[in-house]
Order: C-alpha cells, then structure tokens, then sequence
C-alpha cells in the first residue's frame, strides 16, 4: 500500500489461517538513491516480501539498505535471504547490532528465553545471523526519502530504534508503540522489560511533528496521530507513578 511518493507499507499475513494477524513492513522509496526496506518478517517471508516490492513495480534485487529496528524473530526472521537475494547493505542500532550479527543470542534464542517459551525454538533454529554493514546512532540523519532521522527508543528492547520522515512528518515506531483500528497505543508490556524506558521513548517521540504513524502491529495511524502520542506518552508516564 503506498502512501505517498515516499513510503508504502507491505502487509505481511502469518500467524494460523483461524487467528491470521498482519505484520507492517515499511518501504522507503528515494528514485536517486534507491528503496530501503525497514524490518523483514519472520523466517519463510522472502517470497511474500518479493510479491509485496513486485505490486509497487519493485524488484528484490532493486533494494538497496535494510534497517532493522530491533532483534526480535518477526524483525529479523527473513533479513538473512533477503539480504543475499537483494546484496542490500544492512543498518541497525549499535546497541542492537550484536544480537543481530550473531556475536550474542537474540533475547527469542537465549537458553532462559526457549525454556520458558519452548515454542519459540522454531524460530530461534531458523534464524540466521546477518553481519551489519552499518552502526546507526541516535539522531544520525539518512540521506533517503527527504531526510530519514533516527530516533533511539528503549524500552522493547535497549537497542530499539524508530524513524522519523521529516518531508512526510511519517514516524515508523516498531515495536515501540503499536495500534489497533487506527487507535494508539503503548508498547505491549509482556514482551517490553523496560516500561520505563518506553515511557520515556514515547515522550521522546511525542516531541516530533507527526501527521502519520506506522506501527508494524496494528497499522496505520492517521487521525490526529500527533494527539494520540501525546495521549500515549501521557498513559505511559502515568502509568509508572
């Protein structure tokens, strides 16, 4: 689904066919220097990922950077293939990059993690290691689609990062904050250690100028989008005292 001449969002389907739910790739599109993919999905999603770009006239081999928000399996699952398919430079957090380049186990691979979640074992086995070819750091501005600005924003995980859109006031939140029918909310607090620290990433993102807000669960939000982070950090800091 394209937004605008800068950014579209690939739905992605996975869960059982009884109780689907839909992860929320984000494309940024720049005609000069080519579209970078933020987030690839959980592991087996490189065809579905192709079929996405393909709809937007998009080639796998067209894409040029890939930046991960964070280490979790439905961020990093398909980066491996997508990567060697598409010869696309890798970018994410400095802090996060380690979990992500094998140099230390994703939280969903550590041994505490697959004992208390032995489902999670799946994903952990087939998750591959992907070395990063770029550190990003806190409000380091990209060069792609008018101006890409990072935004460090702990809590999820410590090296989660957003983005931030400055020509389309667009903020790409990860897993820092998520939706649900076009309604904002906080990150959820069973997979977020820091609360904390999320709070504080919210109020953090609350300062920017947002007129659209992508979360990768939950969508779209357009509706005074601005407001409802308001609302969110507010809900967020609250919630701690």
């Amino acid at each position: 689904m394209k937004l605008n001449d800068d950014v579209a969002v690939l739905e992605l389907a996975m869960g059982r066919p009884d109780q689907p739910f839909v992860l929320n790739l984000t494309l940024l599109l720049d005609p000069d220097h080519g579209p970078a993919l933020v987030d690839t999905g959980v592991p087996g999603q490189v065809g579905a990922i192709t079929a996405a770009l393909s709809e937007l006239g998009i080639g796998l081999a067209d894409l040029r950077r890939i930046i991960i928000t964070h280490q979790d399996y439905d961020h990093v699952g398909s980066l491996h293939d997508l990567a060697q398919a598409s010869g696309a430079s890798v970018m994410a957090y400095a802090l996060e990059a380690p979990f992500i380049s094998g140099e230390r186990p994703p939280r969903f691979a550590t041994p505490e993690s697959l004992a208390a979640r032995p489902d999670m074992r799946a994903a952990a086995e087939a998750f591959i290691p992907t070395p990063v070819d770029e550190l990003l750091q806190d409000g380091a501005r990209l060069d792609l689609a008018g101006g890409v600005r990072v935004v460090a924003t702990p809590g999820h995980t410590p090296g989660h990062i957003s983005l931030y859109l400055e020509r389309t006031k667009t903020l790409i939140t990860g897993d820092a904050l998520r939706a649900e029918g076009g309604r904002l909310l906080g990150p959820n607090p069973q997979f977020t250690p820091d609360m904390a620290g999320a709070a504080q990433s919210a109020l953090a993102l609350a300062a920017l100028d947002v007129t659209t807000i992508i979360c990768y669960h939950g969508g779209l939000v357009s509706d005074d989008a601005a407001g409802q982070l308001r609302r969110v950090a507010a809900e967020l800091t609250a919630g701690l005292q």
